[in-house]
């Protein structure tokens, strides 16, 4: 998968917004300014740290190798996929979009209501 793919699709999530607050070469995706995705290269690999529930990773590790606990990040709620050229990257549409929600569900009923209701209509 392509980096622009990915950036494409996180950018049309409502009230998204990308930051570079660790390095120029890092992109940070937020949400009215939470993080719920973050993009790297290490060694020409593309990797993504995305939000997910812990049962879900477990399970997601146990059926990819490219999915690993997040790097540099709470290895409890947040996992890493290595777009590696593997079955994983058929996932990462899922992923953001579980990330995204997860990460709006921690925020006020308000601010649920209005970004899941702009989810909705995009």
């Amino acid at each position: 998968m392509e980096y622009q793919q990915l950036k494409d699709y996180l950018m049309a999530k409502p009230e998204v917004t990308q930051d570079l607050p660790f390095a120029p070469d890092v992109p940070v995706f937020k949400v009215r300014s939470k993080m719920f995705a973050l993009v790297s290269w290490k060694e020409g690999e593309m990797n993504m740290n995305l939000k997910c529930q812990p049962e879900q990773i477990d399970a997601l590790i146990d059926i990819y190798p490219a999915i690993t606990r997040g790097y540099h990040m709470s290895k409890r709620h947040w996992l890493t996929i290595h777009f590696d050229g593997s079955d994983a990257e058929n996932e990462a549409f899922r992923l953001i979009d579980n990330s995204f929600e997860l990460v709006v569900k921690g925020m006020s009923k308000k601010a649920q209501t209005e970004l899941l209701a702009a989810q909705e209509n995009t």
